[in-house]
């Protein structure tokens, strides 16, 4: 009997390449540790990359009801730098994208088990996992648990900063929602970052970094950190003065930025790793979402193509190490108070410096065109895969 192929997460990734593996005819089981539809820690910010992906793979992002963003904003203290994309991205919450793109997997033909927690008890041929207390075998692992290792197959990243992120969701006033209409801000602070962008149904995502002695000195809960901020920053507070929580906070703590996966001869031959697992990119480019959506359909092609888990990571590897290299740069320089200065004012006298910073930080666009090609090709080959 022909083993199943896993893929461990039902996230950005996995759905991904479970609907590209589900339409090439192979049997995908798809193993989703929330039950139900759940909100993510993330930006929120689907570029133009990401964008491509999503609707290659055939979903509709217009009908989901995300916002489109048009403009760039930097802010420090009452300072505000902006300029035009280059490209219009997209607004939408990921408990939104998520759930239609697991579904989609669903119609794809993909078999979707959710409220299943995956262990590892062997990672060689075949892999041997544990699910609700029962074995699975499977031919090939497709790893897509996002910012949570498994054990037996971690991460090599090193000590990740001190520092912790925080995401929430807010309904703001008509007037808040007008000034950020078509917007994501970044705003630089006292030894962090914030975003806020609009998602659908009138909502705004604000996601920040903290270093931990700040979150320490005011005690350690979120109530705190957000009345810090409301006081000492007077752009968020004008953003988010009145508007109302419509999620509960998030918060996780010590994310790996700036791990990317090197392959070494002991990896296990047919074990994929997609998105986090595969590369961190420091939040503070908003390209998470593009990289995961990159390793997804990377690894969907390599597969169908017979090429290994190892050269897959090693193709990864020479698409995204680079840009993720100068995103750990440039968050380093946005947390820096010098840094921050100095950012500022380069952005002041020169607005496009903007552009080319993400245009640095972003996926290359010979990477993507490299891939949507290949896969393409499969897709008139076997009339399955992308659109």
């Amino acid at each position: 009997m022909t083993l199943p192929i896993v893929v461990a997460g039902g996230g950005l990734a996995g759905a991904a390449a479970s609907c590209l593996l589900a339409r090439a005819g192979r049997h995908v089981v798809v193993f989703e540790r929330d039950a139900a539809a759940a909100d993510k820690i993330c930006g929120e910010f689907i570029s133009i990359e990401a964008r491509t992906y999503l609707e290659r793979i055939g979903l509709g992002l217009a009908e989901l009801g995300a916002h489109p963003i048009q403009e760039f904003r930097l802010a420090r203290g009452r300072a505000v730098v902006s300029c035009a994309l280059p490209f219009t991205g997209l607004g939408l919450s990921r408990r939104v994208l998520d759930e239609a793109l697991l579904n989609h997997a669903s119609r794809c033909g993909a078999e979707v088990r959710r409220g299943h927690a995956v262990k590892p008890r062997r990672d060689r041929d075949p892999i041997v996992l544990e699910v609700g207390g029962d074995e699975v075998r499977t031919e090939s692992l497709f790893l897509a648990t996002g910012k949570h290792d498994l054990r037996g197959v971690r991460r090599d990243a090193a000590a990740p900063p001190d520092l912790v992120g925080f995401k929430l969701h807010f309904r703001l006033t008509e007037a808040q929602r007008a000034v950020l209409a078509g917007a994501v801000e970044i705003l630089l602070m006292a030894d962090g970052y914030a975003g806020l962008q609009p998602v659908e149904d009138g909502m705004a995502n604000l996601c920040l970094l903290v270093g931990g002695d700040r979150l320490r000195r005011l005690g350690g809960g979120w109530d705190s950190v957000f009345e810090d901020l409301m006081r000492t920053e007077p752009h968020l507070r004008q953003r988010l003065a009145g508007a109302t929580p419509a999620s509960r906070p998030m918060s996780i703590y010590r994310v790996p930025f700036g791990f990317v996966h090197a392959p070494i001869p002991d990896d296990a031959p047919n074990l994929f790793r997609l998105g986090d697992q595969m590369g961190v990119i420091p939040s503070f480019t908003g390209d998470g979402m593009s990289i995961a959506l990159h390793s997804a359909v990377m690894a969907a092609s390599c597969y169908l193509a017979g090429t290994s888990a190892a050269d897959y990571h090693a193709r990864m590897r020479n698409d995204i190490a680079g840009q993720v290299a100068r995103a750990g740069l440039f968050n380093r320089i946005g947390r820096s108070g010098v840094g921050q200065t100095a950012l500022m004012r380069l952005a002041q006298t020169w607005p496009g410096g903007l552009r080319v910073a993400a245009r640095l930080t972003r996926l290359p666009d010979q990477a993507v065109v490299r891939l949507l090609a290949v896969a393409m090709t499969q897709g008139r080959t076997s009339g399955v895969a992308l659109a």
